[in-house]
């Protein structure tokens, strides 16, 4: 996977001199950004062109561990020549906003909106990749089965209270964010995924199987070790088989 995002970095900034990615966290996300972070390939990308936003973020301060941000920067981001005016973390409740994660969420969907280009479709940049997690019951980001921000059809992002996973006040981007992206990539690993992925991949709505509506312009992909890709159908497994 970190092979992979290098790959994809290097050619979206020599085609149109930047690129767009959206971190996820996790212990996969962060596993990638830890392998890149370590790799020699890691020097082939220009990262002073690299945009860096995230797809969800747990509310709390900067610098706390559990933040996605967090993890990435110490994975990644501190190792690169990354420009600090490039690096868009959702802001937490020491942000502007004080402890109003829906005022955050608005910020942050502002600058999503003033980053976006007339070529773009709609209100966020068109991310060159948008990497998500998938939780054993098929959330992505922070959007879990059932919850009101499933329904959403205009706003990029939103505020998340009640999530089941502590903690329960979150930031994330909702699916017309995520949709507008070229490529969506779904990382999964070990036996406890399986089931979800099988889920994603087998036409049910978005509403209750969340990661069945992550799909990107261009192209989705599903990253998985053996474990994880153990329930695929068998028919997209013979399609996706080298």
């Amino acid at each position: 996977m970190a092979a992979r995002l290098v790959t994809k970095l290097v050619d979206a900034c020599a085609a149109a001199g930047r690129a767009s990615v959206v971190l996820t966290g996790g212990g996969i996300g962060t596993e990638v950004l830890a392998e890149l972070g370590a790799a020699p390939a890691r020097d082939a990308v220009d990262w002073r062109q690299v945009e860096i936003w995230w797809g969800d973020e747990r509310f709390l301060p900067t610098g706390d561990p559990e933040r996605n941000e967090t993890g990435a920067r110490s994975a990644l981001l501190d190792h690169v020549d990354v420009l600090a005016e490039h690096v868009h973390p959702m802001p937490g409740p020491d942000g502007p906003d004080g402890d109003n994660p829906e005022a955050a969420a608005d910020r942050y969907a502002a600058w999503l909106r003033t980053a976006a280009r007339p070529e773009d479709h709609g209100a966020v940049p068109s991310f060159d990749v948008l990497m998500l997690g998938i939780g054993p019951e098929a959330h992505v980001a922070s959007l879990f089965p059932g919850l009101p921000a499933l329904y959403e059809t205009e706003r990029t992002v939103v505020a998340v209270r009640g999530a089941p996973k502590p903690p329960p006040t979150r930031l994330s981007l909702t699916l017309p964010a995520i949709t507008a992206a070229r490529e969506v990539w779904i990382l999964a690993s070990g036996t406890e995924k399986a089931g979800a992925v099988r889920l994603a991949l087998s036409g049910a709505g978005p509403v209750q199987v969340p990661a069945a509506g992550a799909r990107g312009r261009q192209r989705t992909l599903f990253l998985l070790d053996r474990a994880a890709a153990a329930q695929v159908p068998v028919q997209l497994g013979r399609i996706a088989s080298p």
